[in-house]
């Protein structure tokens, strides 16, 4: 079974949810992604999200796109994030690990290399934001022939007849956008957030994790009285950028800090 529903049925079983937190590999220095990593595991984290940056990341908010920025100055790649899931893997092997990206790294070194070279890394899931559904067939095929989950965002804008095609092609968990934007942007909505999960659950069994608007203990516990689990990014990856002088432990361990209150919010339900 992948590590992705293994954890979020043990989840389920415990009446806990899921924290998920987001990072991009790279940011801001090489040496603070996998001590990074490690520390959100030690403070409460569930699943990992890396980032693999990426010149155009037109989902992100201006704190994760300068993430992708500081990330890319030191010129790591799609290659280089497997590495670092590989090193995470010597010492971790059960966390899940989701890389969250765009299909351009994965198209161009093809999706059946990057299926095999990511399972052999350790990867469970690929989430890539800017690829719908339509052109979604190739690469879905190669994901689960290497036991990979092809985990899909869902948006307050997609009309219920798109969220039940997405849903039909979707597998470990649904992403859903908590705002209309890019990551950090505007202002939860709590009622509707929770209208638009209750109308899902009507569609799927698929635990739905909720993401873009959480930043903090409220926010992630008002979430979560509906929601299976909530992504956490821009803070974190905020507070990276904060402490890029910083020495490679103590971005981890300050960044990895932030998630502690959201954790214990978490677990209040």
């Amino acid at each position: 079974m992948n590590r992705i529903t293994q954890c979020l049925q043990t989840l389920k079983e415990s009446n806990r949810k899921a924290l998920v937190t987001y990072i991009v590999n790279g940011d801001p220095v090489p040496q603070a992604t996998l001590k990074t990593m490690h520390a959100l595991v030690e403070k409460g984290a569930d699943i990992i999200e890396l980032g693999v940056p990426f010149s155009d990341p037109m989902a992100e908010g201006p704190s994760i796109q300068r993430g992708h920025e500081r990330a890319l100055e030191h010129k790591t790649s799609l290659r280089n994030t497997l590495e670092v899931v590989r090193a995470f893997r010597e010492t971790d092997s059960k966390t899940p690990v989701v890389l969250m990206g765009y299909t351009n790294p994965v198209e161009r070194m093809g999706a059946e290399t990057f299926a095999t070279l990511a399972k052999d890394a350790g990867v469970d899931g690929l989430l890539t934001v800017d690829l719908p559904p339509e052109e979604a067939p190739n690469l879905i095929e190669r994901l689960k022939s290497a036991e990979l989950e092809n985990i899909f965002l869902l948006a307050p804008t997609t009309s219920d007849e798109r969220a039940e095609k997405v849903i039909s092609m979707a597998s470990g968990f649904l992403y859903y956008v908590s705002l209309k934007g890019v990551t950090g942007a505007g202002h939860l909505n709590v009622d509707e957030v929770n209208a638009r999960i209750s109308r899902l659950r009507e569609q799927t069994s698929l635990p739905i994790c909720v993401g873009f608007g959480i930043k903090d203990g409220e926010s992630a516990k008002s979430v979560g009285q509906k929601a299976d689990g909530v992504v956490v990014g821009s803070v974190l990856v905020s507070k990276m950028g904060d402490l890029a002088d910083q020495p490679a432990d103590v971005i981890a361990e300050q960044t990895a800090e932030l998630i502690s209150p959201i954790r214990a919010a978490l677990d209040e339900l």
